[in-house]
C-alpha cells in the first residue's frame, strides 16, 4: 500500500505544476490571438522597418522568440509564432537569434507595402565611392543599430585620409546614427563636420510628443563607452544625448540644411544654407523622414503652418487645426486639445481612422466626447488664410477659424536626391 501512495506524493505535485503551465500558456494564447484579432480590425498589420517573417512548417511554437521581444511584437497564436503586433518592431533582430529551429528570416517590406532601401556594403558605403549611409535611412530604426552603423561607417572612412585642404568627412543629421559617427570621427582625430537641420539633435526621436516613452537597449559609444537606458521618455533622453554633447564638447552645426552634393575629383563639395565643404566622404545620418510632405495648399507658406508638434503649451488659447489621421496626428491633436484655452479640429480625408494603435483611438474618442476637440472627417484642406482654414466636404466648402495649422501627413523618402547621387535604391517586398 505504502509502495502506491508514493508515487502518488510525486504525481500530484507535477498535476498541479503541469496545470498552471497549460493555464498560462492558454491565457497567453488567448491574449496573443486577442491582439492579433486587434491589429488586423484596426489595420495595423505593416511592420515600418526590417521585421521577422515566421515560417509555420518549421516553427515548433517554443516562445523563444516572443521572449526575446520586449517590444511585445510576437505571441503564439494556435501553436505557431506570429506576428501579433507589427507596427511595434523595431528590427533588433533578437527574435531571430533565439529561434532554436531557425524558422524566422528578417525581412524589408510586405508583399502588399514596398520599402525602398539604400543598397550598401558591410562598410556601410554605397555604390557611389565616399558616400556612406547609416541608420534609419538604411532601413535599421533600432537606436542602437543606428548608433553601431555610425561608429562603424566612420571606422571605414577614416582608413581613407583626405587630400590636403579637404576635409575626412561631413557628417549629415543628429540623430543616434550621427552622433555616435561624430564621437567617433573625434575619437579617430578626423577633420570633419556635422551638419543638422534642426534647431535640436535626436533626429526622429526629436519629433516625438512629449513625454514619449522610448524603448533603447545597451549601446557602446565612442568616448562615453557602454550605456543603458532602458524605458525612458524623450525629454530625459534627448536631456542624456545634451549632456554627453556638453561633455565631450561635441562640434555639431545645427540649424544648417544640406542643400546639395556635387561629386568632383576625389571628393565631393557640400552646400547648405551657409557655406560649401570640400570633403573626401560623406556619411548620410538623415532618417527615413526625409522633408515634410506638404498639402499643396494656397497659404501653406504662412509662418503659422507647422509640420510637427515639439510643445504643445505654445497653443494654450489658440485656434488650432491638425491635419492628418494617422498616430502622430492624432497625438498632437489630443496633445494640444489638452491645453487650457485651446480649441482644436482634427481633419482626416477618410471616414474613419484606419491605421492607429487603439491606445490613441480610446484617446481621441475621449477628447471628442469630452468637447476638448472636433472631429472634422471626410475632409481636405483647400485654402489657408491668416485668420480662417477653408475646408472641403464633399464638394461643400467650410471655414473655420484658425491660429495654427499642424501638418501630419508623414514625411518624403530622400529617393530621388540618393538616384540623382547614383546611389542604388531597391525596393524591397518582404525581402532581405
Amino acid at each position: 500500500m505504502n509502495e502506491l501512495l508514493l508515487p502518488l506524493a510525486y504525481l500530484g505535485p507535477l498535476a498541479a505544476v503541469l496545470s498552471v503551465y497549460v493555464y498560462r500558456w492558454r491565457t497567453g494564447e488567448a491574449r496573443a490571438a486577442a491582439i492579433l484579432q486587434r491589429s488586423v480590425k484596426t489595420g495595423l498589420t505593416d511592420p515600418p522597418s526590417l521585421h521577422p517573417v515566421i515560417d509555420p512548417s518549421v516553427c515548433i511554437g517554443s516562445g523563444g522568440c516572443t521572449r526575446a521581444c520586449p517590444e511585445g511584437t510576437l505571441g503564439i497564436v494556435k501553436g505557431k509564432a506570429h506576428m501579433v503586433n507589427p507596427t511595434v518592431c523595431i528590427g533588433h533582430g533578437a527574435c531571430a537569434a533565439a529561434c532554436p529551429v531557425e524558422a524566422i528570416k528578417l525581412v524589408f517590406g510586405t508583399e502588399r507595402r514596398g520599402v525602398d532601401i539604400p543598397c550598401v556594403k558591410q562598410t556601410f558605403e554605397t555604390n557611389v565611392a565616399g558616400i556612406y549611409i547609416a541608420g534609419e535611412l538604411g532601413g535599421m530604426g533600432m537606436i542602437r543599430n543606428a548608433a553601431e552603423q555610425g561608429r562603424q561607417a566612420v571606422a571605414s572612412i577614416a582608413r581613407n585620409r583626405a587630400q590636403p585642404g579637404q576635409l575626412d568627412a561631413v557628417i549629415v543629421g543628429a540623430g543616434p546614427a550621427g552622433l555616435s559617427a561624430t564621437l567617433a570621427a573625434m575619437e579617430y582625430k578626423l577633420r570633419f563636420v556635422t551638419i543638422e537641420q534642426e534647431e535640436s539633435l535626436g533626429g526622429c526621436v526629436y519629433h516625438y510628443p512629449r513625454n514619449k516613452i522610448v524603448s533603447t537597449h545597451p549601446v557602446t559609444l565612442p568616448l562615453v563607452g557602454k550605456v543603458k537606458l532602458g524605458q525612458i521618455s524623450k525629454e530625459k533622453l534627448l536631456a542624456f544625448w545634451q549632456g554627453i554633447i556638453n561633455r565631450v564638447r561635441v562640434p555639431i552645426s545645427f540649424g544648417e540644411r544640406l542643400e546639395t552634393i556635387t561629386p568632383v575629383d576625389r571628393g565631393f563639395v557640400v552646400k547648405t544654407g551657409r557655406k560649401e565643404y570640400h570633403c573626401r566622404s560623406i556619411l548620410l545620418a538623415i532618417g527615413r523622414r526625409g522633408s515634410p510632405r506638404k498639402l499643396g495648399v494656397p497659404g501653406e507658406e504662412l509662418p503659422k503652418v507647422v509640420y510637427r508638434l515639439i510643445d504643445p503649451e505654445q497653443y494654450q488659447g489658440k485656434r488650432v487645426l491638425v491635419v492628418g489621421g494617422g498616430n502622430a496626428a492624432i497625438e498632437a491633436a489630443v496633445a494640444v486639445a489638452a491645453e487650457p484655452g485651446s480649441r482644436v479640429t482634427l481633419s482626416y480625408r477618410s471616414e474613419s481612422f484606419g491605421r492607429v494603435t487603439e491606445k490613441n483611438r480610446e484617446r481621441l474618442r475621449e477628447a471628442e466626447i469630452s468637447g476638448q476637440l472636433a472631429l472634422a472627417l471626410r475632409t481636405t484642406v483647400t485654402q489657408i488664410a491668416e485668420r480662417q482654414v477653408l475646408l472641403d466636404r464633399d464638394g461643400e466648402s467650410i471655414s473655420i477659424d484658425n491660429d495654427t495649422v499642424i501638418v501630419c501627413v508623414g514625411g518624403v523618402f530622400p529617393t530621388p536626391m540618393l538616384k540623382e547621387l547614383g546611389i542604388l535604391v531597391e525596393t524591397k517586398y518582404g525581402t532581405a
